[in-house]
C-alpha cells in the first residue's frame, strides 16, 4: 500500500502540468498513507481495548454500583469507552460513602480498585486458574485430582473438579461460614452460602452434575460415597495463598436426594481481640479482671452461631502462653493457637470431653478451655477444676445468663458447686454491621423521632442499609457481638448456696433482664452508626 501511494505521488509530482494532482495534494496523500499504514502495536492495543470493553460489560451487568435501569446504556458506552463509565460510577459510589467511614478519597478508591484487580486475577477471563489458587486435600494430604484416576483426569471429571473447587473458592471469597448443597427436586440442586449469619442462594446445579460434586467432596472428606441415606461426617482442608483452611462436612439423605453441609473453620485466632469482637470498655475490664484471677470459671452462653467460640479465643489472646500452661478440649478445633495444647473430641476413638478433662487435670494446667458443656459429667469435672486453682473457660447453649444457671442445675450440678465455681457468665448475640460503602442516613418516621427525643437519644448517626457491590446488595458487611455480663457477686453466690434464689423467678426475671441488657447494647450500636434499627429488631426484638 505504501509503495502504491509512493508511485502515485511521484508521478503526480512530475506530471502536474497534465492536471493530474498538485504537489500539495501529493503530500497530503502521502501523509494519509502514513497514518493508515498497518501497525501491529496499534492492532494489539485495539484488541486489548475491545477485550477490556467486553470484560467491563460483564462487570457492569453483575455490578450493584450501576443502577439496573441504566445498565443497557452503560453497556453501550462501555463497549465504546472501555472501563471509563464503570470508573465514573465507582467514583460516584465512593463519594456517596459517609466521610467518617470513607476517610481519604484516594485511599477509598484505591481499595475499590484493588478489590476489582483481585477479582480479575482470580478469574479465568484473565488467564487465571482456580487450580493455582486453591487445592483441596484430604486429612492425609492427598489432593482431590489424585483421587480421579491417579492424576489422569478425563474431561468430564476435570469439569467436576473445577466446579467443586469453584464452589469452595467462591465461599471463601464471600466470607461464608457454611456451604449448603440441597436437592430442591430430582433435577435441581441449590447452592447456598451463610454469610454474616444469613443464608443466600448463589447457584443452581442440575441433577446430573451436582451428585458428582457431592461425591467429590465426600471422597476428599473420607466418607463413603456409596452410602447416600445414612448420615455421615467428614473433614478436608484447602490450601490457598493465605494459608490453610479446614472444613467439616456432614451429609444426610433427604427427600429428593442427598444434602451436604460444609462448615468453614478459620484457622487464624490471633486476629480476634476483646476490642474487635464488640465488648465495651467497661465489659472488657470485667472480663480481663476475671481472666487474671487465680481460679474460677468464665462461662459463655448463647444460641448456636452466636459467636461464643470466637469470644472465647479473644479471651485466650489475653493470656501469656509462655508463662501459663493452656490446654483446650474442642469439638472441632476451629482455630489454631500456637504454644497451647489442643485436644479434639473424637467419639469414635473414645475421646470425650469428660475423659479428656480427667487426663488434662494430670498435666499441670493453668488454664483449661472446654469447647462446650453438654452433659453432667463434663459440667461437674469443669466446675471442680475451677475450684482447685484453675481458670476454666467454657461455653454452653442457653439464651441468657440466668438460663445458663438453670441449664447447669438441670444437668445435675448442685447450687453450692455453681456458687463456688463460677465467676462470670457472658451472654452474647451477633449483630450485622452496616456496609460502610453504601449505608445512608435513616429515614425515620415522626413516631420514631419522638421516641428518640423523649429518651434524649441523639439520632443523627442512625443509618439504613442500601446495598452495593461490596456487600452483595445486602447492605451489611461483617458482624459484631453484643453482650450481657453477669458477675456472680457475694449476694448471688450466697443465694445460690442457700437455695434462696427461686428457680422460676430466676428464669423469668433473669431472662427479661438479660434481654433488656442486650437491647441496650444493640441500641448503642444503632445510635453510633454500626448497625440499623431493623437489624436490632431482628436480633433482640
Amino acid at each position: 500500500m505504501q509503495c502504491w501511494f509512493f508511485t502515485v505521488s511521484f508521478q503526480a509530482t512530475h506530471h502536474s502540468g497534465l492536471g493530474l494532482i498538485s504537489p500539495a495534494g501529493a503530500n497530503a496523500i502521502a501523509g494519509l498513507a502514513g497514518e493508515i499504514a498497518f501497525n501491529p502495536l496499534k492492532l494489539l492495543l485495539l484488541v486489548i481495548w475491545v477485550y477490556l470493553g467486553l470484560y467491563c460489560v460483564q462487570r457492569v451487568e453483575f455490578s450493584l454500583v450501576v443502577p439496573k435501569s441504566r445498565k443497557p446504556v452503560v453497556n453501550i458506552l462501555t463497549l465504546i469507552f472501555g472501563p471509563i463509565p464503570l470508573l465514573m460510577f465507582l467514583i460516584k459510589d465512593v463519594l456517596k460513602t459517609p466521610l467518617p467511614e470513607r476517610g481519604n478519597f484516594f485511599e477509598a478508591l484505591k481499595d475499590r480498585l484493588t478489590t476489582i484487580s483481585d477479582t480479575i486475577k482470580s478469574s479465568k477471563l484473565m488467564g487465571g486458574s482456580k487450580e493455582s489458587l486453591i487445592k483441596l486435600m484430604d486429612s492425609s494430604g492427598t489432593e482431590l485430582k489424585e483421587l480421579y484416576g491417579h492424576g489422569k483426569i478425563r474431561r468430564q471429571d476435570s469439569h467436576i473438579l473445577d466446579l467443586t473447587e469453584k464452589i469452595i473458592w467462591d465461599a471463601l471469597q464471600d466470607r461464608a461460614s457454611d456451604i449448603l448443597i440441597d436437592p430442591k427436586s430430582d433435577s435441581v440442586y441449590i447452592i447456598r452460602f451463610r454469610v454474616d449469619g444469613v443464608l443466600r442462594e448463589v447457584d443452581q446445579l442440575d441433577g446430573a452434575t451436582c451428585p458428582a460434586v457431592i461425591n467429590s467432596i465426600k471422597a476428599i472428606s473420607n466418607m463413603d460415597i456409596s452410602e447416600r441415606r445414612r448420615p455421615q461426617d467428614g473433614a478436608f482442608v484447602a490450601k490457598i495463598p493465605d494459608g490453610t483452611v479446614s472444613f467439616r462436612v456432614a451429609s444426610a439423605g433427604v427427600l429428593n436426594g442427598e444434602k451436604l453441609s460444609i462448615r468453614i473453620l478459620k484457622q487464624d485466632a490471633s486476629m480476634y481481640t476483646l476490642e474487635s469482637v464488640g465488648l465495651t470498655e467497661k465489659q472488657r475490664t470485667i472480663v480481663e479482671n476475671g481472666i487474671r484471677k487465680p481460679s474460677g470459671m468464665i462461662l459463655l452462653c448463647g444460641p448456636t452461631g452466636s459467636g461464643k467460640t470466637t469470644t472465647l479465643y479473644a479471651m485466650l489472646n489475653k493470656i501469656d502462653f509462655y508463662t501459663r500452661n493452656v490446654i483446650t478440649v474442642e469439638d472441632p478445633i476451629e482455630y489454631v493457637l500456637p504454644n497451647t495444647s489442643q485436644i479434639e473430641v473424637n467419639a469414635k476413638a473414645g475421646i470425650t470431653f469428660a475423659k479428656s478433662l480427667r487426663s488434662i487435670l494430670r498435666q499441670d494446667p493453668d488454664v483449661i478451655v472446654v469447647g462446650e458443656i453438654r452433659d453432667e459429667e463434663t459440667a461437674i469435672i469443669a466446675l471442680q477444676a475451677s475450684q482447685t486453682g484453675h481458670i476454666v473457660l467454657a461455653t454452653i447453649h442457653s439464651n441468657s445468663t440466668a438460663s445458663a444457671l438453670i441449664r447447669l442445675l438441670d444437668l445435675g450440678v448442685t447450687p453450692l458447686m455453681l456458687a463456688t465455681g463460677i465467676n462470670l457468665i457472658v451472654s452474647q448475640r451477633l449483630i450485622r454491621r452496616l456496609c460502610k460503602y453504601c449505608k445512608a442516613p435513616a429515614k425515620m418516621s415522626r413516631e420514631q423521632i419522638r421516641i428518640f427525643e423523649k429518651k434524649k437519644v441523639n439520632y443523627a448517626n442512625i443509618y439504613d442499609p442500601v446495598g452495593c457491590e461490596q456487600c452483595y446488595g445486602t447492605g451489611y458487611y461483617g458482624r459484631v457481638g453484643i453482650y450481657d455480663i453477669l458477675t456472680l457477686d457475694d449476694e448471688i453466690k450466697a443465694g445460690l448456696a442457700n437455695n434462696k434464689l427461686p428457680i422460676e423467678n430466676l428464669r423469668k426475671e433473669g431472662d427479661q433482664r438479660g434481654r433488656s441488657n442486650l437491647q441496650k447494647q444493640a441500641l448503642l450500636k444503632v445510635v453510633t452508626g454500626v448497625t440499623s434499627i431493623d437489624e436490632m429488631n431482628r436480633v433482640v426484638g
